[in-house]
């Protein structure tokens, strides 16, 4: 493994201390974390035991070829990856991928709305 492996704890509360993110339960279990009203950037199973986000789209096929990543299902077209806790990552590297996930929604969203969310 590389470096330190991120808690559950720890990954919802990079996520929430992104610009402009907030936090939802949707479906019975799912902590939905978004931007700008709805804009989903990332998923937790409520018992912990899953994250899904958003990758760039050409690196998609790559991530999905690691051990203990996968992709998401009803999201995958979209580009979300799944895993598993404990997350195959190492804590740099999915801080990283969740920022990451995080700016491609904001990029989607219209310029006016990116403003004070960009990094």
């Amino acid at each position: 493994m590389n470096d330190a492996i991120l808690t559950e704890q720890q990954v919802a509360q990079f996520c929430l201390d992104l610009p402009g993110a907030r936090e939802d339960y949707k479906w019975g279990g799912v902590r939905v974390f978004s931007i700008a009203g709805s804009k989903m950037f990332a998923l937790q199973n409520l018992r912990g035991s899953s994250l899904a986000f958003k990758v760039d789209q050409e690196l998609f096929l790559g991530h999905v070829d690691r051990p203990g990543i996968a992709p998401a299902p009803y999201l995958a077209r979209a580009h979300w990856i799944i895993m598993q806790t404990p997350y195959p990552l190492g804590a740099e590297e999915l801080r990283a991928l969740l920022q990451r996930s995080h700016q491609l929604v904001v990029g989607k969203l219209p310029k006016r709305a990116q403003v004070g969310l960009l990094l």
